[in-house]
């Protein structure tokens, strides 16, 4: 169903972007492989000498029949951003679609967040994703067509503690996506999110300390990454061309299309609000309808079916 297209999947060496660059060649796409080969939390290094995850990528996809080329430049880089669309077109004459997975983790509570470890997640996953699809945007609008599949978290869309870098970013990008999808109508460009929940190197940095994240990473390690890839390229196939500016989650067998803000109760007040009415009115009025302060575990609190 994908047959003749060019796609960019980044963060592509392991994990979720692995399983959805070999299902994009499954399906006769054409694939830029994008990985650094770095350690979780970005640091140089990640991998010692030898065959790269990108070039084992590329490698299984070729082995298999498809077309494929590694790219190891960084989407935090403005200019590597570009390299990697140019990759795609010197390569392949075109690019269709563009999956913005590559993301790194520096968890930690907020009060003892470094600058350094929030800027850098965000340049990864936030400016990243602006980076990469900003540099297919031209070629998207002059063909009148594209996707963008840019990857969120139940993290940020619920709530988790101690990753408000990784919280600010991935909601970060459900604002981005949803700005392309307006913008790039027009012109015939698609661009949704998806919000994965599967056993990758990531999670398994998350801390298992209590019964209760025992509990959830037993749960995280049932939900492979190969469930996630399906998703990803439908949408980024002309099977979803009616689909764009939705937010979608995946664990395992279930998905989900998720809420956006809207408002879910008003006041009114004919003489306008002074600290007092407010005092007397709002929560009394709004009380039953205020948002809980979830995390992640209390809203999927069952096990992945």
């Amino acid at each position: 169903m994908l047959a003749g297209k060019a796609v960019v999947v980044t963060g592509a060496g392991r994990g979720i972007g692995r399983e959805i660059a070999l299902e994009f060649a499954r399906r006769g796409a054409r694939v830029v492989v994008n990985d650094l080969g770095v350690s979780v939390n970005g640091a140089e290094g990640g991998e010692a000498g030898g065959e790269t995850p990108a070039d084992e990528v590329v490698r299984l996809i070729r082995e298999a029949g498809g077309e494929a080329v590694a790219s190891a430049d960084s989407v935090a880089d403005w200019a590597g951003a570009h390299r990697i669309v140019e990759t795609a077109l010197d390569r392949f004459g075109r690019i269709d679609a563009v999956v913005n997975n590559a993301g790194i983790l520096r968890d930690g509570m907020f009060h003892k967040m470094t600058e350094a470890d929030f800027d850098a997640v965000l340049g990864v996953h936030l400016k990243g994703a602006f980076n990469v699809a900003r540099a297919a945007a031209p070629h998207f609008r002059r063909q009148q067509s594209g996707a963008f599949v840019h990857m969120t978290s139940n993290s940020a869309l619920i709530g988790n503690l101690g990753q408000a870098n990784y919280m600010a970013a991935k909601l970060g990008i459900v604002g981005l996506s949803k700005a392309i999808a307006l913008d790039m109508k027009a012109f015939g460009v698609r661009s949704n999110c998806v919000s994965p929940s599967a056993a990758t190197r990531m999670g398994d940095t998350v801390p298992v300390a209590t019964e209760e994240q025992r509990l959830r990473a037993e749960r995280r390690r049932s939900m492979t990454a190969d469930r996630i890839a399906p998703l990803a390229v439908f949408l980024a196939s002309d099977a979803a061309r009616e689909v764009t500016g939705q937010i979608f989650a995946v664990r395992r067998n279930e998905i989900f299309l998720m809420s956006q803000p809207r408002p879910a109760r008003a006041l009114h007040r004919a003489e306008g609000w002074s600290v007092e009415t407010l005092t007397d009115h709002l929560l009394p009025a709004l009380r039953p309808s205020l948002v809980p302060l979830d995390r992640v575990s209390d809203v999927f609190s069952w096990d992945p079916v």
